[in-house]
């Protein structure tokens, strides 16, 4: 008789969008009952959360668990499953019993985790209708996404910290610093296009770790589109093909661009006084041209917040 032990393997198979404590509940509990795990996170073009996302979302909760983005359709056809699984694969988990026919097809055993689902009784429908209405339903990471994003954007001296801080202040939220200034203050200011990848990846790594910490508000002082702009300064109109990228990847509730209208101030940093205006057109003329939302901040400190307060209150 062999004393070798046959490892149980399952798998998981959804969409995950959103990820929430019910999909947490229901890894959790396969895990206990079988040696490997294997999810599959289903994606098409047209979803409205994209599949690299919810990926991310299972993996950076589980990172030790093997997670697979399956790509072209949410029901994937019996070939395509196999195809994304470890052989000998056993088990299909699940909350109810909508794919049981699914593991017939493979000849699979089915479990049904929670079939009432009477830990978590809420569909990922619901809770895509009002993410914050459900919010204790949703890990950080997941939370973070449905974040309203604020960015403030404009040339240089026309008060952009200022009202990043003031803003977050009235909305009782955080705000994400300018990390081109931290960075230009510890290395100088003689930049060359790695310096400029160095501070729009260290700008969108402080904003999502900001984006944890928010209130339903994230106010951002800066963007990558003012970094494709600042590059297109220093390199006689020349940006890197990945800040577009990522620039045109982000999304923003609101954009806030600052008029050049308050008195310029050297504060050994700055030294493009003569280009404020250019740079204020550059931006007006990069968000029109991309149908991005935006209002024009002007007036004198006191009038700015005020304006910048109506303008946050006033989306939808």
């Amino acid at each position: 008789m062999s004393n070798v032990q046959i490892m149980k393997h399952g798998f998981i198979l959804g969409k995950f969008a959103p990820f929430h404590q019910g999909h947490l509940f229901l890894i959790q509990q396969a895990q206990a009952q079988c040696e490997y795990l294997t999810v599959l996170v289903t994606s098409q073009a047209d979803d409205l959360i994209a599949g690299w996302q919810r990926y991310h979302w299972v993996k950076s909760i589980f990172p030790m668990l093997d997670v697979r983005h399956v790509i072209g359709s949410h029901v994937p056809s019996e070939a395509r499953i196999l195809q994304n699984l470890p052989v000998g694969t056993l088990i299909l988990f699940e909350s109810g019993i909508k794919q049981r026919s699914i593991a017939q097809g493979l000849g699979i055993q089915h479990v049904s985790i929670d079939r009432e689902r009477k830990n978590f009784p809420i569909a990922s429908s619901k809770i895509r209708e009002n993410p914050f209405g459900h919010s204790e339903l949703l890990p950080p990471n997941v939370r973070a996404y449905y974040i309203k994003r604020v960015a403030l954007v404009g040339p240089e001296s026309c008060g952009k910290s200022y009202l990043a801080e003031k803003l977050a202040l009235h909305f009782k939220t955080v705000f994400v610093p300018e990390y081109g200034r931290a960075y230009c203050e510890k290395f100088g200011m003689d930049s060359s296009p790695l310096d400029f990848a160095h501070v729009a990846g260290g700008q969108l790594y402080h904003e999502d770790e900001m984006a944890l910490e928010a209130n339903r508000l994230l106010f951002c002082d800066t963007d990558l589109i003012v970094t494709q702009v600042w590059s297109e300064v220093y390199f006689a109109g020349k940006c890197q093909p990945w800040i577009f990228w990522a620039d045109h990847a982000r999304r923003y509730e609101l954009f806030l661009l600052c008029a050049p209208d308050i008195p310029w101030v050297n504060d050994g940093l700055r030294e493009f006084e003569g280009q404020r205006d250019w740079m204020f057109e550059r931006l007006r003329q990069e968000l029109e041209s991309r149908g991005l939302r935006y209002v024009i901040i002007q007036g004198g400190f006191e009038a700015r917040t005020l304006e910048a307060i109506r303008a946050v209150e006033g989306m939808e």
